[in-house]
């Protein structure tokens, strides 16, 4: 029998354990159970909150703007979940996250593995995904893991993505969070891709763990005079992070890309993204002026724009980097020299 248990402030119930589940497909009637799954990890707090609210989960489903999978008990109970959705400016990749399982039944049978066994061999097929990337956590390492069993590749670090207030409940983190960008590629698509002369030796370390084939042009082309810079801009508000996409960099990018920074500055935010396309033959200027504004290096995004994509950086004070934890190598490798670079930038605009 399901019982509420006694804690009523934190919103945790009580699951039987041990019960026999099957990793599926949401389901309308799942709703109830997977926001009280995510209240029993993360309490009110957790800052997406359509994960929170059964009725808007259940409009996300219905319009394949967010495709959960669940595990879903023989009883019915919600013991863990995942989702795939969209949030690259490119409408074929998704993320895969919003994955948590119930403290009791954390361990039983690799269910956050089958949770993203399912999203990637039956979501993905069903809804013609072609790239799936997610963000693994850095302030403990199982996430990690569970993305390189599924053979995700890491190829970027979102140095302090999130507020340490996300994780108050389960106590994991003593300050901002960090965040991997693995990606699995499904569809491949080979193409040409311009590299920043500054990062060219790091990119090509990026590009030798990509699961598809570029060819690699280092990129010395200036800022066409004549073309207008397009940049679109994304605010959360909740974890003070601003993402700026450069869809086009054109000769005035210098005071458009400052123009745009101050609004999300005098908007208080502490961290800024931004996205550059490496299909663009004068990218590596684009390049150079945001290291000239503080900017540092993110790593490379598969398919990002279709066309791969770059992601640069800024934080407002010093980064967490003692409360980084990572699992493998290749990760320790990126973020070594994203950290070089970040020391690099701050000495290079302190002169300035």
């Amino acid at each position: 029998m399901k019982e509420k248990i006694i804690n009523q402030e934190q919103n945790e119930y009580f699951i039987e354990p041990g019960q026999i589940f099957e990793v599926d497909l949401f389901r309308p009637e799942d709703a109830e159970g997977v926001a009280r799954l995510f209240r029993t990890v993360y309490g009110e707090g957790y800052p997406i909150q359509k994960f929170l609210q059964p009725e808007i989960l259940i409009e996300e489903n219905a319009t394949g703007r967010t495709i959960s999978s669940v595990a879903r008990t023989s009883k019915g109970d919600i013991i863990g979940h995942t989702a795939l959705f969209n949030s690259a400016p490119y409408n074929g990749i998704y993320e895969g996250g919003a994955g948590l399982v119930l403290p009791s039944y954390r361990g039983t049978a690799g269910i956050f593995t089958q949770l993203g066994a399912h999203g990637q061999n039956v979501v993905a097929k069903k809804y013609g995904i072609e790239l799936i990337y997610g963000e693994p956590v850095c302030n403990h390492p199982f996430a990690q893991r569970a993305t390189a069993s599924q053979g995700w590749i890491t190829h970027a670090i979102e140095i302090d993505l999130m507020p340490a207030e996300a994780y108050h409940k389960e106590k994991s983190a003593s300050g901002r969070v960090t965040t991997l960008l693995a990606f699995v590629t499904l569809k491949p698509k080979p193409h040409t891709v311009y590299l920043p002369v500054v990062y060219e030796e790091t990119m090509r370390f990026l590009y030798s763990g990509l699961d598809d084939s570029r060819d690699i042009i280092p990129s010395d082309k200036n800022l066409p005079a004549l073309k207008k810079t397009v940049i679109k801009i994304q605010i959360f508000d909740f974890a003070g992070v601003a993402r700026i996409s450069v869809i086009e960099a054109g000769g005035d990018f210098d005071t458009a890309f400052i123009e745009h920074e101050k609004e999300v500055l005098d908007k208080g935010m502490t961290v800024i993204q931004v996205w550059l396309n490496l299909s663009c033959p004068w990218v590596g200027r684009a390049a150079d002026i945001l290291r000239q504004h503080g900017y540092f290096l993110g790593g490379m995004l598969p398919r990002w724009f279709d066309e791969d994509g770059m992601l640069m950086q800024k934080i407002i004070g010093e980064p967490n980097w003692e409360g980084i934890q990572l699992y493998f190598e290749r990760a320790k490798k990126i973020l070594e020299l994203v950290k070089s670079d970040w020391q690099q930038v701050k000495e290079g605009v302190s002169k300035v």
